[in-house]
């Protein structure tokens, strides 16, 4: 674990003292037993965790980073001479280690990945992991990195990589053209403004090619001083072999390297990000028939009715609420493609709480749950959960819970008209 980070210091001492660089980098919260709780990336490494511990912690970032906070005892952290290897580094850590409260991060599906195809000249592309999974994407697969759940930062990123290492996506290598097709051959459009080597028109060989490709591995691996010393090599192997053109174009982009301009990165790390996203569950039927479940979508203390999904259930659940929460809920983590909620509201007690926290455990999930206990008239007479967040979202809490019993009545009461007309 101490591999991880380059100082580490207490929470304590850094509320005191400030004892944070204001260089980007990559930051860890570690618990009282050392626990990795949190691995995120920074633009200032102490601005950033600053905001950690402000007040008004809930009005930018999520219930669960909430939950977080109080744990955290130490900070470790490690600098990086740019906010594009601080996210590539960030990713990469987050991927070996798994952090607990880094939730959304783990979802190799619902995000970006780089790919870089299997060829004699390689592609680098930028590829949904759920494409992946259902084999939409077909082309083989030599390396993958990622996931990168800002896809604003990674399409900035890649946009940088390649004015670094210019690459093929699209065209055509030459030697893959007819001989028709050879005679008449052009740089692609890429090529022509500097983004691509001249793979279509047989301005670089397989071998120069693959050398290319390497140094963008290294980079997307976190390995950027290996990078630096290879060009350092072959600079000064170009330069003694009088081949002063080619080692001019090596010192530009070790320049490039030691001066990387990612204000684009930079400005998207400032901006914050999460939606506060709050989902509400409920179950509705007559006596056990035309059931039928629902979910809800509370964002910044709106419902986002865009988001709201009904769900007609495929086993015959007899009226049991709790196994038909279970296969709304287990539904709709499969769908990967959603956006994960920072908070779960549920419509009932102990039971229905216990039913929705054993499917979350089961897909391996930490989201904060609540459960709206209701009293005869069906009203919300208390909230089971979290009370820290309960106290800080009861309107959210009770916002997200009405819609769903609203939205979940309105339901049955269409499917049941069907099913009677049916009859």
């Amino acid at each position: 674990m101490p591999a991880l980070w380059e100082k580490k210091v207490t929470l304590e001492a850094f509320q005191k003292k400030n004892e944070l660089p204001e260089n980007p980098g990559v930051y860890f919260f570690l618990a009282a037993d050392g626990a990795l709780l949190y691995i995120g990336k920074a633009t200032s490494l102490r601005d950033r965790v600053k905001s950690y511990f402000i007040q008004d912690l809930s009005e930018t970032r999520g219930p669960k980073i909430e939950l977080m906070r109080p744990l955290i005892v130490e900070i470790g952290y490690r600098e990086t001479e740019s906010v594009l290897e601080a996210l590539i580094l960030e990713t990469n850590l987050i991927k070996a280690e798994q952090p607990t409260y880094n939730t959304d991060q783990k979802d190799d599906k619902s995000y970006n990945h780089v790919v870089i195809t299997k060829e004699r000249f390689p592609r680098v592309l930028v590829v949904r992991g759920r494409d992946i999974e259902q084999k939409k994407f077909t082309e083989p697969v030599k390396y993958l990195f990622g996931p990168f759940p800002e896809g604003g930062a990674l399409r900035e990123a890649v946009k940088i990589v390649r004015h670094l290492f210019p690459f093929r996506d699209k065209c055509t290598p030459y030697d893959e053209l007819s001989e028709k097709k050879q005679r008449t051959a052009v740089p692609c459009f890429s090529a022509q403004i500097g983004l691509c080597p001249g793979v279509c028109s047989g301005q670089i060989t397989a071998r120069e090619y693959g050398r290319v490709i390497n140094h963008i591995r290294l980079f997307f691996e976190g390995h950027k001083q290996d990078v630096v010393k290879r060009l350092e090599r072959e600079m000064k192997t170009a330069a003694k072999e009088l081949r002063f053109e080619r080692a001019s174009e090596i010192k530009k982009t070790l320049f490039g390297l030691g001066h990387i301009q990612d204000m684009a990165l930079i400005k998207d790390d400032i901006r914050e990000r999460h939606a506060h996203r709050i989902e509400g569950y409920d179950v509705a039927h007559l006596m056990g028939q035309s059931t039928v479940g629902v979910m809800t979508v509370v964002e910044e203390s709106r419902p986002n009715k865009q988001e709201y999904r009904q769900f007609k259930l495929r086993v015959a659940h007899g009226g049991n609420d709790l196994s038909a929460l279970g296969e709304i809920l287990t539904r709709r983590l499969k769908h990967s493609e959603w956006s994960l909620p920072e908070m779960i509201v549920v419509d009932g007690a102990l039971l229905q709480f216990g039913a929705a926290e054993s499917v979350l455990r089961e897909a391996g999930l930490t989201i904060p749950l609540v459960g709206v206990v209701k009293n005869a008239k069906h009203q919300p007479e208390r909230l089971i959960g979290p009370e820290a967040l309960i106290k800080r979202f009861e309107k959210e809490i009770l916002l997200v819970n009405s819609e769903a019993h609203r939205f979940a009545l309105t339901f049955h009461r269409k499917r049941r008209g069907k099913e009677f007309l049916k009859g």
